[in-house]
């Protein structure tokens, strides 16, 4: 939903869609790492810690960007950041940082558009969108 949530809706319909064809260009890969990984919490009680926001994540991007890059720059050096996913709320993202290119493995990436149906059925039904050619 990251991805293709910012996606209009279909031509004269109500109904958000997303392309097979878009699938097939859009790949996940597994990220692991090779050791914990020190992520700045923008979650719950992290963020009020900070005495900030929802601002600080979902708000203008150059203002994410600043902190973005106040948090690289921090003498704890984090690994990158935590916080909830723009187009839904109740999932967590992570944004990882540049210094940790050597701690993280990617694994082979896969096409979206090779998700097995009942997968890619769930996920379009739980965000009320449908497959188009």
């Amino acid at each position: 939903v990251e991805t293709f949530g910012r996606l209009g809706t279909a031509a004269g319909t109500t109904v958000r869609s997303v392309s097979h064809t878009q699938l097939l260009d859009a790949c996940l890969s597994e990220i692991t790492p090779a050791r914990p990984l020190a992520l700045v919490d923008l979650t719950g009680p992290g963020l009020r810690s900070l005495d900030a926001d929802a601002r600080l994540f979902a708000g203008d991007h150059v203002q994410a960007q600043l902190w973005g890059r106040a948090f690289w720059a921090h003498p704890e050096q984090p690994d990158g950041l935590l916080f909830p996913a723009w187009h839904d709320p109740s999932l967590l993202s992570v944004a990882l940082f540049d210094r940790t290119q050597a701690c993280v493995h990617a694994g082979p990436a896969s096409s979206l558009g090779i998700l097995p149906l009942p997968v890619l059925g769930a996920l379009l039904d739980r965000y009320a969108s449908s497959l188009r050619p």
